[in-house]
């Protein structure tokens, strides 16, 4: 369809009717506008109506549908992971895994496979913000030449609950408060914290989601997880346990509370606009896909069960494999379409892969296909492009709801002899190809009675809420003290902090203190544990501090200037930072008449008022003597500068500027440096030991 209109001229002004629009003219050569049966359309401004002004007649089918449809663009909102953002892409094998799975796309080096990968956070409807505290979905689709295969996860390699059956009490704690609707996309209040209090499980989770994790600079820094433990299985039949590790490119990155807070604010759709912008210029993300491969000897050494998705295996004793790479490189042409009609099921795996019998995992099977159908309307949601096979489709399905292909011929049963009469009898099952159950598929201590119980070392719901803790640096574990201080504070039951602080007394004596010191609240006796915690050894694999890479690659370059601003400077730090793999924002006061040293006028990029510093990853004052005495009566250049040093970004600058830095209380370090003195270099990282001159952290 033409993103012009048959029509140019102004039309449905003084009760023209229109009747001089020849059969041709102005249209020629353009798309037809037509109703969704492909009747063309001679009038689009207009209803019909009896008279010139008289009712609209019921007659107008052209009105008429196009207000039906309007009336049901909207579909229900999915119950998690409402709001997200997408992109297509490829992944690509970068070494052979035919000795351990059968599955096609790890068989050969340099086999790409298509993807769609949709990001999201959890809590939120669809509407809400990007950047508030909460889980982010990482969810990706591969179009195989066998069959679509979902690897549906989260940037967290834990989840709250052991059991499926869990799963709807989680959510209703988590969502909205029943009776008020609010808060909208937040965990910090009364019902969350009561019942995540009265569910010791979930503590391993909750030290996850008070850290920095669950508030990233980017979609593209997260790192991505399948949670469970899966199975590879090869020709042979020979079962292998798998975990998913997608590990970005561009390395781990977060934000900070108080930056996180001001970003909703300056910028509703953040992560939106930085993973749509970051493909549309050509810096496509990508991700390692990194395998554990273990087996049953393996699982059944370690002092948890690898079943129990609140238990991961720390990368130091079991490393990754690096198999693969994951990359985004175009967007989607239609965000209903394809992002919000994409429909992800754990259930969908082929020929290689196969489940295990983790409880989480196995309820996900059924409810992910339940909601498709709830959302979408039909059981033929499969049909939609989007999630569509790119391989042939072949079965006796038939009818229903919103059927979009046309089976030809009396087949629509098997077996059947219709082809020994001349007729199409249909597709076959073909048990060489097709896909088979693992048959060794449990473990050997998974055989036994029905019982509503879990294994034995499920029961430990604090070691690794322990080992989390301990793998964090000094900074992180304020982070995540003084996020529980935070959320426990907006809850109003007053015997929910104290409960939690008991359960955190399991974790570390250290933590719950401060967290029961931040509340004003004594020091309560520890919870009793279903199973005495463990000391594990450290994984610095967990911290985001120990792993962040030292490069501006992929990330925004904030770039004050004025009038006055030097001219030659402003061109060579640009360079600079484009040479780095970054994008250099420039922001003035006024968007078009910044007038540099040299006399030319500059465009920024951005208005000083709209585009504050938390948006960039490292802030540059580049300033004249002039351009200084301008902006120290501005608050918003005071705030911005005071912003980027609170944020514990690295700043650079003029000597110039020295008083818009004083005025806004910077103080010398490490990452604040002249301009023409290393500052691409100092922009690579951010500076935590800043932090405790700046805020009270518990």
């Amino acid at each position: 369809m033409s993103d012009k209109s048959p029509f140019d001229t102004d039309r449905g002004n003084g009760g023209e009717t229109h009747q001089h629009i020849p059969a041709k003219g102005p249209h020629d050569g353009l798309d037809h506008l037509t109703t969704n049966q492909g009747i063309r359309i001679s009038d689009n401004q207009n209803s019909l109506k009896s008279g010139t002004r008289g009712p609209t007649l019921l007659e107008d089918f052209v009105l008429r549908e196009k207000i039906f449809h309007f009336d049901h663009e909207r579909i229900p909102e999915r119950i998690v992971h409402a709001r997200g953002s997408a992109a297509h892409g490829y992944f690509e094998a970068t070494e052979s895994l035919s000795d351990i799975t059968r599955a096609d796309l790890f068989r050969r080096k340099g086999e790409k496979t298509p993807v769609f990968v949709r990001f999201s956070t959890v809590a939120g409807g669809a509407g809400s913000v990007d950047t508030p505290r909460d889980v982010r979905g990482f969810a990706v689709k591969f179009y195989t030449k066998e069959g679509n295969w979902d690897l549906v996860g989260n940037n967290i390699p834990v989840f709250f609950i052991q059991d499926a059956i869990k799963f709807p009490d989680l959510v209703h704690s988590v969502k909205m408060e029943a009776d008020r609707a609010y808060p909208q996309a937040g965990s910090a209040h009364d019902t969350f914290w009561d019942w995540a209090s009265l569910m010791p499980e979930s503590t391993h989770m909750l030290m996850w989601a008070m850290s920095d994790r669950t508030i990233p600079r980017s979609f593209r820094t997260v790192q991505g997880f399948g949670i469970h433990t899966f199975r590879f299985v090869n020709d042979a039949g020979k079962s292998t346990f798998v975990k998913f590790h997608w590990r970005p490119k561009l390395g781990m990155q977060s934000t900070i509370w108080d930056e996180a807070l001001k970003l909703q604010a300056a910028d509703n759709d953040f992560h939106r606009r930085d993973l749509y912008e970051a493909i549309a210029s050509g810096s496509f993300p990508e991700w390692e896909l990194g395998l554990q491969l273990f087996d049953e000897d393996f699982a059944n050494s370690q002092p948890y069960d690898v079943l129990d998705s609140t238990k991961l295996i720390p990368e130091e004793v079991l490393p990754l494999r690096i198999v693969g790479r994951l990359v985004l490189d175009r967007n989607p042409d239609n965000f209903f379409a394809e992002t919000e009609q994409v429909a992800y099921c754990p259930a969908n795996i082929v020929p290689g892969i196969d489940f295990s019998n983790d409880p989480l995992l196995q309820g996900r099977l059924f409810s992910y296909l339940d909601t498709q159908k709830s959302r979408l309307g039909t059981a033929n949601f499969h049909q939609l492009p989007i999630n569509a096979p790119k391989c042939p489709v072949m079965n006796f399905q038939r009818d229903g709801q919103m059927q979009m292909a046309v089976p030809k011929g009396r087949a629509n049963y098997e077996p059947n002899s219709l082809a020994a009469h001349g007729e199409p009898g249909g597709p076959r099952e073909c048990p060489v190809t097709g896909f088979h159950t693992d048959e060794a598929a449990s473990l050997s201590q998974e055989q036994g009675d029905k019982l509503r119980i879990r294994g034995e070392l499920f029961a430990d719901h604090y070691s690794q809420a322990r080992l989390f803790w301990k793998s964090q640096t000094p900074s992180e574990q304020a982070h995540i003290a003084s996020s529980f201080v935070f959320e426990l504070s907006k809850v109003a039951l007053e015997e929910v902090p104290p409960r939690m602080v008991g359960n955190l007394l399991n974790v570390d004596r250290d933590l719950a203190t401060r967290v029961a010191n931040g509340l004003g609240i004594d020091l309560p006796k520890k919870n009793p544990a279903a199973r005495e915690p463990i000391d594990m050894d450290p994984s610095p694999a967990l911290s985001i501090q120990q792993n962040m890479k030292a490069t501006i690659e992929g990330r925004r370059i904030g770039i004050l200037i004025a009038d006055g601003t030097d001219a030659k400077a402003l061109e060579a730090l640009v360079k600079a930072i484009r040479n780095a793999k970054a994008t250099p924002f420039v922001v003035a006061p006024r968007v078009g008449k910044a007038k540099l040293s040299d006399g030319t006028v500059v465009k920024a990029d951005g208005q000083l008022a709209g585009s504050p510093s938390q948006l960039f990853d490292a802030a540059a004052v580049l300033l004249s003597k002039e351009g200084t005495e301008m902006l120290l009566k501005e608050a918003a250049a005071v705030q911005w500068v005071m912003d980027a040093y609170g944020h514990l970004k690295a700043i650079g600058h003029t000597a110039e500027s020295a008083p818009l830095l004083q005025k806004a209380g910077v103080e010398p370090d490490a990452g604040v440096v002249a301009l023409d003195k290393g500052f691409v270099d100092a922009a690579a990282r951010r500076y935590w030991d800043r932090e405790p001159k700046l805020r009270t952290l518990a």
